[in-house]
């Protein structure tokens, strides 16, 4: 018996998510990031509306997984009062998601989405900026 992993590169679309993932620059890693919990936020938040709460349940599982991933890779000492900001809020939200999941409410989510995509948003925009070297 071989206990050799699936090769991610035998479905090309799990190869390309790798690859794009591997080889994303920190500002790209952030907006992918955002992105996706925003996707899963609306997921979520569809699913709550609609009584789906194992579908709910499983986005916003997701949903924990980004924000504790974004909170890991905060830089508590070069990123200053800022990091510290940063993880409040990430520590708030992740709170709202949780309170989301537990008590089957949609309307946890609506404030956690606006700050995702307010944020998303804001990487775009800084990213732009720095590619045309303003």
């Amino acid at each position: 018996m071989s206990n050799m992993q699936p090769n991610v590169f035998s479905n090309p679309q799990t190869a390309y998510r790798q690859a794009a993932v591997e080889t994303a620059s920190p500002d790209k890693l952030l907006i992918m990031l955002y992105t996706g919990a925003i996707k899963f936020l609306r997921l979520a938040e569809k699913a709550l509306e609609e009584n789906r709460y194992e579908e709910a349940n499983n986005s916003l599982v997701r949903v924990g997984d980004i924000i504790n991933e974004l909170n890991t890779t905060l830089d508590m000492e070069a990123g200053g009062e800022i990091a510290v900001n940063l993880r409040s809020l990430y520590d708030f939200y992740y709170g709202e998601v949780v309170k989301a999941n537990i008590k089957k409410d949609p309307d946890y989510l609506r404030p956690v989405i606006e700050f995702f995509e307010a944020f998303r948003d804001m990487w775009i925009e800084t990213a732009r900026i720095v590619r045309m070297g303003a």
